[in-house]
């Protein structure tokens, strides 16, 4: 996967539609871009969500309601794994955030796991990871949260 920045300010990276990741099937031109995903996975301990595609303008109407449906679950413990994530703009860093504050308004403990680097540097740069609790793994989220 490779990340390129985008122009304007804060820079936000990506792998997204800027670029052309083209595969054999795809017309000539024509870039593939992977559809918005949320998979739940079972876990005794918590509610893991792996977030896959792109988190931007485009796919928010998708993202935004799943993530919420989410938290309407009324699990103490939610990880969400955005190791399938190839890009971020500042529509999917919002997401993000609200998905954030609403859980924080609930009483659940909302954290993130497996954060590509650029995605790292995005929360690093606007601040965000002094909000947003980033693991390197869902385990190590999970044994964070004690559960």
């Amino acid at each position: 996967m490779r990340w390129g920045a985008r122009g304007g300010v804060g820079g936000w990276v990506g792998s997204g539609r800027d670029s052309a990741a083209v595969s054999p099937a795809a017309p000539v031109g024509k870039s593939v871009v992977p559809a918005p995903r949320v998979e739940t996975i079972a876990s005794s301990r918590c509610l893991v969500a792996r977030v896959g595609g792109d988190m931007d303008y485009v796919t928010a109407p998708v993202f935004r309601p799943r993530l919420r449906e989410l938290l309407s679950r009324g699990e103490r413990f939610v990880v969400l794994d955005l190791s399938r994530v190839q890009f971020c703009d500042s529509v999917g860093l919002d997401m993000l955030l609200d998905v954030w504050r609403r859980a924080d308004g609930s009483g659940t403990v909302l954290v993130l796991a497996c954060v590509p680097q650029a995605l790292r540097q995005i929360f690093q740069v606007t601040g965000a990871d002094e909000l947003l609790r980033v693991y390197d793994t869902v385990t190590a989220a999970e044994a964070a949260m004690g559960v």
